[in-house]
């Protein structure tokens, strides 16, 4: 199969704290990871406030990843995962 290029920006809510947000992280990196992608960035972008209000906060932080694979299993699994996951209010994948 043909190896895609993904990014997946998703949003974390500003009321966790640095341990509990890098716990966060490293967890959708490891999601990815563990379902056979290759993550070649993860990055927080900036916080930044929101035109309207998302699950009651007016600000997020955002975060980016940048990841390959060669099916949908482990983008699969991170948006299965990131829609029950609390600290996490938007996220999005897009192919490029």
């Amino acid at each position: 199969m043909e190896q895609k290029n993904y990014e997946i920006t998703y949003i974390i809510a500003p009321n966790l704290d640095d341990a509990a947000k890098t716990a966060l992280v490293e967890r959708f990196d490891g999601i990815l990871k563990d379902n056979g992608a290759e993550v070649i960035d993860s990055k927080d972008w900036s916080k930044r406030r929101f035109a309207y209000e998302i699950g009651g906060f007016n600000e997020g932080i955002y975060h980016v990843i940048n990841a390959t694979a060669t099916d949908d299993k482990a983008l699969n699994e991170f948006d299965r995962i990131s829609k029950i996951t609390d600290g996490i209010l938007r996220h999005m994948i897009v192919v490029r």
